[in-house]
């Protein structure tokens, strides 16, 4: 994958952070074929890639972080083409990442963007961002995700008003819901993105991989195959040169220097 293209921009920041960018401010930022194929590229890149730890995504300009599927692609017929084969919706909804995801919510996160945002691991809002699922105003669904994930998001009622009725929730509403995790002025939103990111990125890279796998599954396995899973992981993680190294650094009051093995 390029380094940049017309409509994703890929790059590689400090402490092995990928800040990803929907660059379609004039369509919304919305999701073209295109976005949709470099998307998908994306999350591979990031998972192969050894030196990458965490991953942001983010849209372009200040006003939409994405306003869902290219409405042109949809009245041409081709809304198949913003639906990967494997990793369904803009490359991403359905991708299974193994590292971590931020999104940055810049602006207006509908639809499909909203839908990416219940995707990503924790999400980071400027103050003057919303989330919605307005399907239901145009006779369409939430079939990206939404309708199901937004209800393990957030309390069921509240769900249920914003899918039935279509309207938006502000960033500050969604951040009293538990749907997001840090809400801050615009000019501070990537900052504030990366300074959680490398949070992360400070840790065991093993280890946090581990636990996000389990716990991303919270809603989809029973209390006994979770327990069978959280044993698989701990002989895993135990296992690992930085299980050793984390001990011996706390015992030598310094800071670990992990190997990711």
């Amino acid at each position: 994958m390029s380094e940049a293209s017309p409509e994703v921009v890929f790059a590689i920041k400090d402490h092995g952070i990928a800040l990803v960018t929907i660059n379609r401010t004039k369509a919304g930022n919305s999701v073209s074929p295109e976005v949709t194929a470099t998307l998908y590229e994306a999350v591979q890149r990031v998972d192969e890639d050894e030196s990458l730890r965490v991953a942001i995504l983010t849209g372009a300009g200040d006003t939409v972080f994405c306003a869902g599927a290219d409405l042109r692609t949809v009245s041409e017929g081709r809304g198949q083409e913003l639906v990967h084969p494997s990793a369904g919706f803009a490359g991403f909804v359905n991708a299974k990442p193994q590292k971590p995801w931020i999104v940055a919510v810049n602006g207006a996160a509908m639809g499909g963007g909203l839908e990416l945002a219940l995707t990503a691991d924790m999400v980071v809002a400027a103050e003057h961002a919303t989330f919605g699922l307005p399907e239901v105003k145009v006779g369409v669904a939430a079939l990206a995700g939404g309708i199901y994930r937004l209800p393990r998001a957030i309390p069921r009622a509240i769900a249920m008003e914003m899918i039935a009725t279509g309207a938006p929730i502000s960033a500050r509403r969604g951040y009293e819901l538990g749907l997001i995790n840090r809400v801050v002025p615009a000019d501070q939103l990537i900052e504030e993105a990366m300074g959680l990111a490398r949070q992360i990125a400070a840790n065991a890279p093993i280890s946090v991989l581990e636990s996000l796998q389990l716990a991303r599954q919270t809603y989809d396995k029973t209390e006994a195959e979770l327990l069978d899973m959280n044993a698989a992981v701990q002989q895993r993680v135990m296992s690992t040169e930085d299980a050793k190294e984390g001990s011996t650094a706390f015992v030598e009051k310094r800071k670990p220097v992990w190997k990711g093995r």
